[in-house]
């Protein structure tokens, strides 16, 4: 899929090699406030890095396995998300985000999910659907519990950087139940 229609001010992208240096832009000027929850901004040092980050997510192998989309407010770019590790025998996956600072409290990341979640039961057949969140993490835990995902547990110290390991809440939501969400509303 190269492009998902969410709304009239908001898209997504298939991820592309010529949105590197803006990712990378993002990234720089979002440090400090990415910094405290994701683990991928110490290793992202120049351009380069994030050039080499999407170039490996364009390799055949990987595409197998993850779909990143840039998302798109107003004509601006506002961060990532995608889907993680899709497993395609046990028709599940997991959906990561991350969204600059000055494009937080609009709804985007929300909308964003709430289309990926569709899309990926209506048209990519998952049954199920997940959403690690670090344990403090209110605004990205958040996202998940408005869009009616079940929090299942902690995974216990799941994720490493800034010289410690995280807990990761672990929200998921099976196909049956976001259906039956839908006819609900």
């Amino acid at each position: 899929m190269e492009y998902l229609y969410v709304d009239d001010d908001l898209h997504l992208e298939e991820l592309k090699l010529s949105h590197s240096a803006m990712i990378y832009e993002t990234i720089w000027e979002n440090r400090t406030f990415l910094r405290r929850w994701l683990p991928f901004v110490d290793q992202t040092r120049t351009q380069e890095d994030t050039r080499r980050y999407v170039s490996s997510i364009l390799s055949e192998s990987e595409k197998k396995q993850n779909e990143v989309f840039t998302i798109w407010y107003k004509g601006e770019f506002a961060g990532l998300a995608g889907y993680k590790e899709m497993d395609y025998v046990n028709r599940k996956t997991e959906i990561g985000y991350w969204m600059a600072e000055r494009m937080q409290g609009k709804g985007i990341m929300t909308r964003t999910v709430r289309k990926m979640i569709d899309y990926g039961f209506r048209n990519l057949n998952f049954n199920r659907i997940q959403i690690k969140v670090a344990v403090g993490n209110a605004k990205s835990a958040a996202i998940p519990q408005r869009l009616g995902l079940v929090m299942e547990g902690v995974e216990r110290d799941g994720e490493y950087h800034s010289d410690r390991y995280f807990n990761l809440e672990i929200y998921s939501i099976l196909r049956k139940e976001w259906i039956a969400s839908l006819t609900r509303s």
